[in-house]
């Protein structure tokens, strides 16, 4: 979905060609696979960011093209909205300061794109969702002006039979609401990590990341709030799974189970299951694949599987990481990848499949209770069954953790991991702050907005954060 398209409606004709491409690019990928031409070559790591932009009430600033042509750096890019960005860095080796170095990058480019926000009278902020975004923001209006936007839009609302996408989220308060477009997805902002791993271990890595993303959100919620309601410790997981429903299997998902033996298996379901969305022609030789990755790219599992070449033109696999909110504060983004890292290496490493013994029904109950509940919920976990997380944290996967960056050959050299100990310690996520500081504020939105941004420039992990 990072690449723009000529067209925004597609025939039937398009629909077929495409279909034929797809079969006969999975093909040329199992292919490839039983060649041994994808890459064995080292881990390595990327992120990507996105980001609110927002005026000085804190309400969504729709200036991202104004922005981006101020800015001209190709490791930001537009997003959904006009009031979003994407921040990018360039991938490292997953080696030593590594980490250091990825907040180092990230940083830089975030500097760079608040002075340059400063300048045009706006403010960037890192938040899961914007608790101050009204429903009449997420209109057509506020769409970046891109074709493969429109036709996302489009082709959602054709699946549908032109039946607006409803939204129902009971948490601590209950959501309904209604929309005629795709733009409910962009009151969702991620911090998303890229692993790329030899193609041997990738299905492992998969697998792990699975399995992990329970324990994992609970101790990383930011998005407690949504047109004014309080509803889950991660609210962006039902928003988005219910943003772009559409006919068959869900698109925005946690998957239908672990991988058997390979990556590509997640490949054959894409193939098997899910019809075209956006069924783009493109004339590129097939060992390209760029329409199995197009498909790919608007399926969008919370671990999502990528296909991609190496500088040496070979194929490579990666997992996406995508369960992560923005925010609150870049050392809290940073402590989040550490505590996947580390811990996916552990889960991939200890046998059985990287599913740490979980069978996949039980790691996708995790996932939903942990993202509804946070550092409250009660997980189940092989060899201690039923557990609160924050204990399971402690006691055991934060340990795991440490042992796999430590595998990996990663130095946590800036306490990245001792930053999520504490704040799982404190019991004080993002989530759990935004809730304490709103109560403080008398539930005022906007002085609570005021505060968030105080903690997020000070740079302080947010269980440092004052109410």
């Amino acid at each position: 979905m990072g690449e723009e398209i000529r067209a925004t409606g597609f025939s039937e004709a398009d629909k077929a060609r495409f279909a034929r491409r797809l079969a006969a690019e999975t093909e040329i990928a199992h292919k490839l696979l039983a060649a041994d031409k994808f890459s064995r070559a080292g881990h390595m790591i990327g992120f990507e960011i996105e980001t609110w932009i927002v005026d000085h009430n804190y309400f969504p600033s729709s200036i991202n093209q104004r922005l981006l042509e101020a800015l001209d750096n190709p490791l930001v890019v537009p997003e959904l909205s006009r009031f979003n960005l994407e921040l990018n860095c360039d991938p490292l080796p997953l080696e030593g300061d590594a980490l250091g170095r990825a907040y180092d990058a990230l940083t830089e480019v975030w500097a760079a794109c608040n002075e340059t926000a400063h300048r045009l009278d706006a403010n960037l902020v890192l938040i899961g969702t914007l608790p101050t975004i009204r429903d009449e923001d997420l209109t057509l209006a506020n769409m970046s002006p891109l074709n493969r936007y429109y036709a996302l839009n489009s082709e959602v609302l054709r699946m549908r039979g032109g039946r607006p996408l409803r939204v129902d989220i009971l948490g601590r308060e209950h959501l309904v609401s209604e929309h005629r477009d795709v733009m409910l997805e962009a009151a969702t902002t991620s911090f998303q990590v890229h692993l790329k791993s030899p193609v041997d271990l990738a299905h492992l890595y998969y697998n792990a990341s699975i399995a992990a993303s329970g324990p994992i959100i609970a101790a990383c919620g930011n998005a407690p709030f949504l047109f004014g309601k309080a509803l889950w410790e991660e609210t962006r997981i039902p928003l988005f799974e219910q943003a772009v429903d559409v006919p068959g299997p869900p698109r925005v998902c946690l998957g239908s189970g672990f991988a058997a033996q390979s990556l590509l298996e997640v490949f054959d379901e894409n193939l098997r299951d899910y019809d075209a969305l956006l069924p783009i022609a493109f004339e590129d030789e097939p060992e390209a694949l760029r329409h199995l990755r197009l498909h790919n790219g608007v399926i969008w599992r919370w671990n999502r599987p990528l296909i991609g070449f190496d500088e040496n033109g070979a194929p490579h696999l990666r997992v996406e990481h995508r369960i992560l909110p923005a925010g609150p504060s870049f050392v809290d983004m940073m402590a989040n990848a550490a505590l996947y890292l580390g811990l996916v290496r552990t889960l991939a490493l200890a046998g059985g499949a990287g599913t740490a013994g979980l069978s996949f029904e039980a790691a996708s109950g995790n996932f939903y209770a942990a993202a509804r509940l946070g550092l409250d919920a009660v997980l189940t976990w092989p060899g201690l069954g039923e557990i609160g997380v924050d204990r399971l944290l402690l006691g055991h996967l934060i340990p795991a953790a440490r042992a796999g960056l430590a595998d990996f050959g990663v130095a946590d050299s800036r306490g990245f991991l001792d930053v999520i100990e504490a704040r799982v310690r404190s019991g004080q996520t993002g989530a759990v702050w935004q809730r304490k500081a709103l109560d403080a504020c008398g539930g005022d939105l906007y002085a609570m907005m005021a505060a968030y941004c105080e903690g997020q420039r000070s740079g302080a992990p947010v269980h440092e954060w004052e109410v």
